[in-house]
């Protein structure tokens, strides 16, 4: 009887990749992988969808051991906004999946299954484990000193019988094992909100629900994250000692190949468009699959970007509007209208402007990338360091204000660009650190600093006592035991 791992991946693309690349690592050591998929959200996502359509059309190359299998769709879905309430309606949409998750179990042969792991988003799926009497381990798309920040913070909470309101703290540091300060306004949205209303509890209670699992696997490696990764094995990490920490297994970095993106004749064009530049002479900016600034703000990059006279290559996705950050469906931008009258003429033949997406791990593996303007999303910033890239930093949502400080503070691989904080970055910031990174000598440091990192990434997995591989290895005996 085949032994069986169920993956049970979050609703985004910048959670179903890596989880891809860990059905990759199962299927390599003699596992059959069966991924649950909940298919709600894919309507409202079409990067998500066409990720997850390429991956299954992918699979029919692949020994019948990879298989997908997309849950039937509940009665009345909860609505998921995507406004400060989004997490309440994914946490509802998961739980009213977990029914079809455990008929999907039960149907599987006997004693087969021997893991289930879920997406840290999507835990509540850890009881249908729990009514199965499998193992169940939750996988963590974020970096380990975000994952310590939460857990530490929801311990205390419970050890203090409650937390201030973090967002009257404003910028006051919080002061966490294996971090460094972390500004208290840096913590994600759900956590500036009113300690007492359901949000703010709703995301407690995920962090907690977590504990419960046999074990959490972290897309990350122990040379970049060494101290989080050492902070989460402490025994005095989580205060009070009401609350006992699974193992955790350091598994990364777990992201896409080169070429693992589709091509679309743009993305073509981009790549042609680098070859024809000189090495390192060309900065590279792009915000996430859902990350986009308003109109002003596209307005002044543009600026920023011709008065610094570098190379450049920009994908710029529709505005938002009123505010610094939207997420919502793809839409074409007009880059006539957009962008500042004659920018394109202007800057034709040293500058590139594309539409919504590019290819981005082939687009940073490219000789002529010397910098990447980034929004700090945990997929991204690990691209980078496998491409030996420097960043600048420029967080929009989630967990990225707090990956910015890991970023400039912890692993030095970026310089901040601080006019985010203020909710516009102005083109005199946008020449200035795009000048420093790829002319000054403290961008030469971090381009030393990131090239370390990117070996160090390559010998993560090397089967020689390479550290993921090796944690890897003790997730599979644990599985197994």
């Amino acid at each position: 009887m085949k032994k069986t791992v169920v993956l049970y991946p979050g609703l985004a693309v910048s959670h179903f990749v890596p989880m891809m690349r860990l059905a990759d690592a199962l299927l390599d050591e003699g596992y059959a992988v069966m991924v649950a998929l909940i298919d709600a959200t894919m309507e409202h996502d079409a990067r998500f969808a066409a990720t997850v359509r390429r991956r299954i059309a992918s699979s029919s190359s692949t020994p019948a051991a990879l298989t997908f299998h997309t849950l039937p769709r509940i009665h009345d879905p909860p609505a998921v906004h995507t406004d400060e309430r989004f997490l309440l309606g994914y946490f509802e949409l998961v739980r009213r999946y977990n029914n079809g998750l455990l008929e999907l179990l039960r149907s599987m042969p006997p004693g087969s299954i021997r893991a289930l792991v879920v997406d840290a988003l999507s835990n509540e799926a850890i009881d249908v484990a729990k009514e199965m009497g499998v193992p169940a381990y939750t996988f963590f798309a974020w970096s380990a000193s975000a994952v310590a920040v939460f857990l530490q913070l929801f311990s205390s909470a419970h050890v203090l019988n409650g937390l201030p309101n973090f967002k009257e703290l404003r910028d006051s540091p919080l002061n966490l094992l294996g971090v460094p300060p972390i500004p208290a306004s840096h913590l994600i949205r759900e956590m500036l909100e009113d300690p007492n209303g359901e949000i703010y509890q709703a995301w407690m209670s995920s962090q907690g629900k977590n504990l419960e699992a046999n074990g959490m696997l972290v897309n990350t490696f122990v040379s970049l994250e060494a101290r989080a990764l050492g902070a989460l094995k402490d025994s005095q990490f989580l205060p009070g000692n009401k609350f006992t920490l699974p193992p955790v297994y350091a598994v990364g970095p777990l992201v896409e190949g080169p070429g693992g993106e589709t091509k679309q004749k743009n993305d073509h064009a981009c790549l042609a468009w680098l070859h024809k530049q000189p090495e390192h002479s060309v900065v590279f900016l792009s915000f996430g699959s859902i990350g986009c600034h308003t109109e002003d703000q596209i307005k002044e990059i543009a600026v920023g970007l011709e008065r610094s006279g570098h190379r450049f290559l920009w994908v710029v996705r529709a505005p938002s509007h009123g505010s610094t950050i939207t997420l919502g469906a793809d839409s074409d931008p007009d880059l006539d209208a957009l962008l500042p009258e004659g920018f394109l003429e202007r800057t034709n033949g040293h500058g590139l402007v594309v539409k919504e997406w590019a290819p981005q791990v082939d687009v940073l593996r490219h000789k002529a990338i010397g910098a990447f303007v980034t929004h700090c999303g945990w997929n991204s910033v690990q691209e980078a360091i496998m491409a030996g890239v420097p960043m600048l930093c420029w967080p929009l949502y989630a967990e990225q204000k707090m990956n910015k400080v890991f970023m400039v503070e912890e692993f030095g691989v970026g310089v901040e660009v601080v006019g985010w904080q203020q909710g516009f970055v102005k083109a005199e910031e946008v020449e200035a650190k795009i000048t420093l990174v790829l002319e000054s000598q403290e961008g030469e440091r971090l381009r030393a600093r990131v090239r370390a990192l990117k070996e160090a990434a390559a010998m993560a997995w090397n089967e020689e006592g390479g550290s993921s591989r090796t944690a890897f290895g003790h997730f599979l005996l644990d599985v197994t035991a």
